[in-house]
């Protein structure tokens, strides 16, 4: 059964890692331990995305006939490198922040074309055809447009890859498994198809808007009645209530990670109030009114607390609006493991575009509800942000690590193509312009767009470290 009611934002930190902090040599070991795994995770999140962006650009320029002269992963001294029969020199430098392709004549900040190389092939139409400024239209925009394009293709191919590791959902919903909870309802059994929960009848499609619904309107008790097919006869038995106060998974950045919630976790109590569904949480959550709460948890057997404070947020909806919330940074799970079955190929490719293109949606909804100020810019996060992001989902273990590469790489190649001079789009704008013209740009007025969008990206940056560091 999927439960994906979400307490996800940015969250304050619990109030007992908050006070009476004691700095000495023992808190420090592990904080720079966290430190070390947080940039660690970072720089290969980053490489692997800047890497598949810049090959993107790297071999569809070389399909086109445009010759690579570097290809660079990281800026600065070089470590290593090496020269391909191409003769383009593959090379790692000591700044992993990045990387780029350097090809035949390539665009500059200071002058939009590498002069001294178009000048050394003037006269010489085959090798001026394979520099960047000497191609035809059609291959400088293919070979610039690959980069965002590559990010695309490998999100959808990681999300297709998740899709078919985890499976889809059986219809009907059959019993796989009964998730480890406190006082145990013993009723259900694995391979039971539940036709009816509290007599009414199971959707046919657990995928359906109508599934979604049909959960939130069963009765909010701790047993429920059950109706399922075992062996091909039809029994009553007792179960779970299906949306249990069961942590799924801990948002980074958040008051639950801070706290020290994990995914298991099951919430028996808050503020001293027995609670068993998920419902509950939400519903006490949304009305502290940002006060500390004291969650009771069982975990292995063992029941701890932990005190959090739930902190405002603006929260995407289905209809791209956005609705402040107070949320502590938690998803649910199911008290059931559905069977689930393996998706073919064209599935998960769908699946796979269908998770890109909603990451997108939701990356220029944000955008555009920020630059109208009907959501707050803290939502913004800039490099200290997205480490931290890195660090927290590399912690939760390798497929949360990877699909959050997947998320990354598509937010990557979006804002490659914001139509800003020095980002891919900026120059696939310019050869736009060529297009309708005839001509490019002149010199002077690429020096001025390119000097402006440098600026722009610089500010851009600069705003979002901003946000990293003073936004609660």
């Amino acid at each position: 059964m999927a439960g994906n009611q979400d307490l996800s934002g940015l969250n304050s930190a619990a109030i007992e890692k908050e006070q009476g902090r004691a700095l000495d040599f023992t808190t420090l070991v592990p904080q720079f331990g966290g430190f070390i795994w947080t940039i660690a995770a970072f720089i290969i999140a980053l490489s692997v995305i800047v890497a598949i962006h810049e090959y993107g650009h790297y071999i569809v320029g070389r399909w086109c006939g445009i010759k690579a002269d570097v290809f660079s992963l990281g800026f600065g001294p070089v470590l290593y490198a090496r020269y391909d029969k191409h003769g383009t020199r593959w090379q790692i430098a000591a700044l992993p922040f990045g990387g780029y392709v350097k090809f035949a004549g390539d665009a500059n900040a200071a002058s939009g074309k590498d002069e001294d190389a178009i000048a050394q092939v003037a006269d010489d139409p085959a090798r001026l055809r394979a520099t960047m400024h000497g191609a035809p239209l059609w291959a400088r925009a293919l070979t610039v447009a690959a980069g965002p394009a590559f990010n695309f293709a490998m999100s959808i191919i990681i999300f297709g890859a998740i899709a078919m590791s985890l499976g889809s959902v059986r219809d009907p919903l059959t019993v796989e498994a009964l998730k480890p909870m406190p006082n145990q309802v013993v009723g259900l059994e694995q391979g039971d198809v539940i036709l009816s929960i509290a007599g009414r009848e199971m959707p046919s499609n657990t995928q359906s808007p109508e599934y979604r619904s049909y959960l939130d309107d069963l009765p909010l008790e701790p047993v429920l009645e059950y109706t399922v097919l075992r062996d091909g006869t039809s029994l009553t038995v007792d179960g779970p209530y299906p949306q249990p106060a069961l942590v799924g998974s801990v948002g980074p950045q958040t008051a639950a990670l801070d706290a020290g919630l994990a995914s298991g976790d099951v919430i028996v109590g808050i503020d001293g109030a027995p609670t068993f569904a998920f419902q509950q949480l939400k519903d006490a959550v949304e009305s502290s009114e940002g006060r500390p709460l004291l969650l009771d948890v069982w975990r292995d057997g063992e029941t701890l607390q932990f005190t959090l404070i739930p902190k405002s947020t603006d929260e995407p909806q289905p209809d791209g609006s956005f609705i402040n919330v107070l949320r502590i940074g938690i998803s649910s799970d199911s008290a059931i493991t559905p069977a689930t079955e393996t998706p073919g190929l064209l599935e998960a490719a769908e699946r796979g575009v269908a998770g890109t293109w909603r990451i997108i949606k939701g990356s220029l909804s944000g955008l555009w509800h920020m630059a109208t100020g009907a959501i707050s810019s803290c939502n913004m996060s800039g490099p200290v942000g997205i480490a931290q992001v890195s660090g927290a989902m590399a912690s939760q273990g390798a497929m949360s690590f990877i699909n959050f590469i997947a998320v990354l790489s598509t937010a990557v190649g979006l804002l490659n193509l914001f139509p800003i001079p020095a980002l891919d789009g900026g120059h696939l704008t310019f050869y736009a312009y060529e297009a309708v013209r005839g001509k490019p740009p002149s010199d002077k007025a690429l020096r001025i767009l390119m000097s402006i969008g440098i600026t722009m990206v610089l500010g851009l940056m600069l705003f979002a470290l901003f946000n990293d560091l003073f936004c609660p």
